[in-house]
């Protein structure tokens, strides 16, 4: 993984063509780069995101940016109603609660999230 101004690069090794490539992953647009060693790899990640910037600022409008902290998901009304009461029992907010759940979740720790 690889990151510059909060754009996320994700790596791969093709052995056949001897080459990294990656692809900027915490976005909807497309954005690719490749390089034969590490350092090259590096430069064009980052020359990327700059093309980008630059063709976004050409055209007038905003770049994408990573991630906002906003989502939306869909799940039954069964389940929308098990987690509210949960947050409740917890004297936190939804979001709070969620957001608490899901971190302990990628960190490792969602266990201690049962009450």
């Amino acid at each position: 993984m690889m990151e510059y101004k909060g754009y996320i690069g994700k790596v791969e090794f093709d052995d056949e063509a001897n080459l990294f490539h990656g692809e900027v992953i915490n976005l909807r647009d497309v954005i690719t780069f490749a390089g034969e060693t590490v350092q090259e790899l590096r430069q064009a990640f980052e020359e990327s995101i700059e093309d980008y910037l630059a063709f976004c600022a050409e055209r007038g409008e905003e770049p994408e940016r990573p991630f906002s902290g906003t989502f939306t998901v869909r799940i039954s009304p069964e389940l929308h109603r098990a987690i509210a009461v949960r947050a409740k029992l917890s004297n936190k907010s939804l979001n709070s609660w969620l957001g608490e759940v899901l971190a302990g979740t990628v960190t490792g720790e969602h266990a201690t999230h049962r009450s």
